[in-house]
């Protein structure tokens, strides 16, 4: 092991500049070079790429993003895309790579391994946190964070104006952001694409709380629960009380990431460094139980991680 290239794939996380910061400072403890691929894919087929060291990786641990750039790339997905990004692997003599990115991104690692005697190991970081196998991904909690501050601001006006607020966070399949999100900041209703909620249901619980003297509220939707600002149009027909809509949108991916999500891409990038060393690939890095270990990428992929709906009664019992 002689050569490592880094890409950051897919939907950028705070978070993965502290990654790429700590896999070139640890490569380079190891005698490494490393070689960082730019705008994802998209740097392995062009063979775009930047030498990392732990100099010009200085100063970048606080920054949300990635300095690394990320973007769309379809042509990777073809059989012609992935025998491209191979062979500049080869041309370049890297031995091994990591990708730092989420579900989508590991399956591209995972195609891209049949094509490559590079070693190949995944990070995780994305804000979703919805990869199998995996307690909790790089950025997660920045994401998190960054929705309870926005949220609490908005209840205070909730409050002010008697209002009922409809917030809506990132999720487009799946609601493990809503969830953790709606418990921290004691939403009244939360509304996830795992647990399908109809509108009379909202209604209800809107109009109980009503007669018990609460008449403000906090929901929290995921994107991908459908057309909330209908939900709030009927909230206002149907209990007479106002109903706002808030988008919170990218602002959750940005920033700068928390102490927990750049201690998380240090520990990450530890053990994929180690893993190729010893000659490990086509592995992805996995927080699990508190302990930093490691799953196949066929695992990862072929598998769907259940989002704890046992959560969903918690928050209830707590809004009441």
């Amino acid at each position: 092991m002689k050569t490592i290239g880094l890409v950051t794939s897919g939907g950028d996380a705070p978070g993965m500049n502290a990654a790429i910061r700590a896999l070139t400072r640890i490569a380079h403890s190891n005698n490494l070079e490393v070689l960082g691929f730019e705008r994802g894919w998209e740097g392995l087929l062009t063979n775009s790429f930047r030498r990392l060291t732990p100099r010009n990786v200085g100063g970048i641990i606080q920054l949300g993003g990635t300095i690394l750039h990320t973007s769309r790339c379809p042509e990777f997905k073809t059989e012609e895309g992935l025998n491209k990004a191979a062979e500049t692997l080869s041309t370049d003599c890297v031995d091994g790579l990591v990708v730092i990115g989420g579900d989508g991104s590991f399956r591209g690692a995972l195609e891209l391994s049949s094509k490559t005697g590079a070693l190949i190991v995944g990070v995780p970081a994305t804000i979703d946190n919805d990869i199998y196998g995996i307690d909790e991904t790089i950025g997660f909690d920045t994401a998190v964070n960054t929705a309870v501050s926005e949220i609490d601001k908005i209840r205070d006006t909730a409050i002010s104006h008697e209002r009922i607020f409809i917030v809506e966070v990132m999720g487009r399949q799946r609601g493990f952001l809503a969830v953790t999100v709606g418990i921290t900041v004691g939403a009244e209703i939360i509304l996830i694409p795992e647990n399908k909620c109809k509108t009379e249901q909202v209604i209800k619980v809107l109009k109980e709380n009503a007669k018990k003297g609460k008449k403000a509220g906090i929901i929290v939707a995921a994107e991908g629960c459908g057309k909330v600002s209908e939900i709030a149009n009927e909230i206002e027909e149907k209990t007479g009380s106002e109903a706002r809509l808030t988008i919170l949108g990218y602002v959750q991916r940005g920033g700068s990431p928390t102490a927990r999500s750049r201690f998380l891409a240090s520990l990450f990038a530890e053990k994929a460094v180690n893993l190729l060393l010893h000659s490990q690939g086509n592995l992805a890095v996995a927080l699990q139980k508190g302990e930093v270990n490691s799953l196949p990428l066929t695992a990862v992929c072929d598998n769907f991680k259940p989002l704890d709906l046992s959560l969903i009664r918690l928050a209830t019992m707590l809004a009441t």
